[in-house]
């Protein structure tokens, strides 16, 4: 039913190499495939026929989970955070392309919202919509991390580093526990705050990582002019696209990094690229707005 094609790593220099896991699906690409797989096998096995997921207005999780729904025979439901954006499907990329993918939307106020984890806030999504498969916001739980675990190969074994972006924690786990012990994680968040580390010890079984917090901008979605160029600029001197909520700003700290001498000279590096490109459409709506410079995408 569902096949992951592993890409061939890019090397960039000496030091640096990047896996284009991002490369594996059109649609349900990089880490949310593999957060999907084995949620779809399992969600098949015990006969649902409806996922239901939670997302915010330009969430990759709500595009891929759209997509995968559409590919794989299944209905989707998304609960969307803000009310207000009901009105505006046709104005959002995200919104727009889930809900051609089939995904039907359930639109809360983000007061609501807090509450979509309470047991009494799910009983009443189910007699609204009756019986669901329920995948989490960003999709992490232990399936996901599972799936997340396959995305190192033995050919990965000769690393010294693995970088990738974090946003709910799924990843970075599945990278941990799949990765040797000589390997160190280093996780680079979308989000300010300290939390993700409980939550990464959910899932992950040993020390080698650590979280690198200085590259977030000041939280998820929040970017500045230096990112921007940056990331034109990489998609211009190597030919591949980074998105500007998480592998924009990972790529960005791993170069300040090397920059800084932080990495022990003959380390090598190898950065993981989830995917999340969906996102910089509706980025560059937001930048036009501002009047501030946009993201190439040509």
């Amino acid at each position: 039913m569902i096949s992951i094609k592993n890409q061939s790593n890019i090397f960039l220099n000496e030091t640096l190499t990047i896996k284009p896991d991002y490369l594996n699906h059109p649609f349900v690409s990089g880490n949310k495939f593999r957060k999907l797989k084995y949620n779809l096998l399992i969600a098949k096995q015990l006969n649902y026929s409806v996922l239901l997921t939670f997302g915010g207005a330009y969430s990759n999780h709500i595009a891929a989970v759209a997509a995968a729904g559409h590919e794989f025979g299944f209905k989707t439901i998304g609960v969307i955070r803000g009310d207000e954006l009901s009105a505006k499907i046709s104005e959002n990329p995200t919104l727009t392309f889930a809900k051609n993918q089939g995904m039907e939307f359930y639109f809360i106020s983000r007061e609501t919202y807090k509450e979509k984890t309470t047991e009494t806030f799910i009983d009443a999504l189910k007699i609204k919509f009756g019986d669901f498969y329920l995948i989490p916001e960003g999709g992490t739980n232990n399936l996901a991390v599972k799936g997340c675990e396959e995305i190192l190969t033995r050919d990965d074994n000769s690393f010294d580093y693995i970088c990738c972006p974090v946003g709910t924690g799924g990843t970075i786990s599945g990278l941990i526990n799949s990765s040797n012990n000589s390997q160190k994680i280093l996780g680079f968040p979308s989000l300010k705050g300290d939390f993700l580390r409980e939550e990464i010890g959910k899932f992950a079984q040993n020390k080698h990582w650590d979280l690198i917090q200085d590259y977030h901008l000041g939280g998820y979605a929040k970017i500045n002019t230096d990112l921007i160029s940056f990331i034109n600029w990489f998609k211009a001197t190597y030919h591949i696209p980074l998105d500007p909520i998480y592998t924009g700003k990972m790529m960005f700290g791993i170069f300040d990094l090397l920059k800084q001498g932080y990495f022990p000279k003959g380390s090598k590096i190898l950065a993981i690229h989830t995917g999340g490109l969906q996102g910089i459409e509706g980025m560059n709506k937001i930048l036009r707005r501002k009047n501030s410079p946009i993201i190439n995408l040509d």
